[in-house]
């Protein structure tokens, strides 16, 4: 049985949180640093967000490409894809500080400092310890990153 999101307060984690209650509160803890998320509040959003990316991907290849597959009869690139390039810059934009919010509240609940972050800077193995740190469980003691 899972809680009403209602019922669970936005400075808690919200475990087993459903699909539109994450991405809601993805939105609601903007840019919280402070705090937990749990791996369903992460993972639903990384799901939209690769959702997202795939859309513009398919998009800006359908409106005339982008790099090297560029229609190679215009000088310069067409309209339409300039105008979603734009669009998928703003979301970009738009989603890089909560994303990063959620990744420092996803940390915490792993009791890891969100300066852990900064290990995905390392080539090939940051990314890997970030995904490790981002899949395991809950630690009790990620507590003390509550207000």
């Amino acid at each position: 049985m899972t809680t009403p999101a209602s019922a669970v307060p936005l400075a808690a984690p919200y475990y087993n949180a459903p699909f539109g209650a994450a991405v809601a509160r993805f939105w609601k803890k903007y840019a919280t640093f402070s705090g937990r998320a749990s791996r369903s509040e992460y993972w639903w959003w990384y799901l939209v967000s690769a959702i997202v990316g795939i859309v513009f991907n398919v998009l800006s290849f359908g409106a005339g490409g982008y790099g090297l597959q560029m229609d190679q009869t215009y000088a310069t690139p067409r309209t339409l894809a300039v105008i979603v390039w734009v669009i998928w810059g703003l979301w970009a934009l738009a989603t890089i500080v909560p994303g990063l919010a959620l990744l420092a509240r996803r940390l915490h609940d792993t009791d890891h400092s969100a300066w852990w972050i900064l290990i995905g800077l390392v080539p090939f193995v940051g990314g890997i310890i970030l995904l490790v740190f981002t899949l395991t469980a809950p630690v009790p003691a990620g507590a003390r990153f509550d207000q």
